[in-house]
């Protein structure tokens, strides 16, 4: 007989999830943001080459693809452009290629919109969430708040934005990474920071990344004192990233535009593209309200909470066994 069928997570770590879950809602209670809950299916999938949309096929439904989300945002937005004010969620997301010591391919976000919040008045909110959700265990944490540029010369000696390429694809061949893995220069970027600079970060403390290449801006407004960085940041804790906010692009065109460069990004690496979600463009045409959105890793800042080693320890079925 199988043995499987047992979850993987232990008791105390049951309960330990279920208390931080009520921590995360009595921190947005007390701060009167509002809880909201937007669909698991969904007719549009992200163009972000970095995320892997799984696409289902529902009966009933003919040939219409439907894909499980990768995260609420898009969804989250049409409520803010619709009026919903300050908006919160807790939920599941799905993402093909995810596995390993900190990756499960379902695993749980908390994600949230402040209005009229900078990106600094976001970062203090994350860092308070934080706090309170590893309540005892956060005491000792430092908090430092570094820019982008400040930790490669840190790390690597070199300065992100104007080393050139054959530069960051010696840095990034020195790490371990060479041909078609590092054929870019953003590529080379991101290989270094997830793999070289990222694991150095936040040891005993709360270390906030800010000011990432505008090319990496995704959904971010682009810095308007240095148009090559945006309004973008990232939260590491003992190496591991746990949380990453924008201040939110607003503009429907800029919004298509960047959609549009990531497709042909997508059929440069012979990945599927698909139709644009024209129903968050329709929104952001509408107006979207100026704010700041952020999504923290649920199951990671559990794992931190209560010292595990590997995600699998902290929910109760992964994949493998759901």
């Amino acid at each position: 007989m199988s043995a499987d069928w047992r979850p993987c997570a232990t008791p105390a770590r049951l309960a330990a999830r279920a208390r931080l879950l009520a921590r995360a809602r009595a921190f947005f209670a007390e701060r009167q943001v509002l809880e909201v809950d937007t669909p698991l299916i969904v007719n549009a999938a992200v163009s972000d080459v970095h995320i892997h949309a799984a696409e289902v096929q529902l009966a009933g439904a003919g040939a219409v693809p439907h894909f499980l989300h990768t995260s609420p945002e898009y969804a989250m937005k049409r409520l803010l452009a619709a009026g919903s004010g300050d908006i919160y969620q807790i939920c599941h997301v799905v993402r093909g290629f995810e596995s390993g010591r900190l990756h499960n391919p379902e695993f749980t976000l908390i994600e949230w919109y402040r209005l009229g919040f900078s990106l600094e008045a976001l970062m203090d909110e994350v860092e308070a969430l934080v706090r309170a959700l590893l309540a005892e265990g956060a005491g000792a944490r430092r908090s430092e708040r570094l820019s982008y540029r400040e930790v490669f010369r840190r790390a690597l000696g070199l300065d992100p934005f104007s080393a050139g390429a054959p530069e960051l694809a010696a840095a990034a061949a020195a790490a371990g990474f060479s041909g078609s893995a590092a054929s870019t220069r953003d590529e080379c970027l991101e290989l270094l920071m997830g793999a070289q600079i990222g694991p150095t970060l936040g040891h005993g403390g709360l270390t906030f990344v800010y000011g990432y290449p505008a090319s990496q801006a995704a959904l971010a407004r682009l810095d308007p004192q240095e148009p090559r960085a945006a309004q973008r940041f990232e939260l590491y804790a003992e190496g591991i990233e746990l949380a990453n906010g924008f201040h939110e692009l607003a503009d429907a065109a800029e919004q298509r535009a960047r959609f549009a460069h990531e497709q042909a990004e997508r059929a440069r690496r012979a990945l599927p593209v698909r139709a644009l979600d024209e129903r968050l463009l329709a929104a952001l045409a509408q107006g979207l309200p100026d704010c700041a959105g952020v999504a923290l890793g649920f199951d990671r800042t559990l794992m931190l909470a209560t010292g595990a080693a590997h995600i699998d320890e902290v929910l109760p079925f992964p994949t493998a066994r759901a």
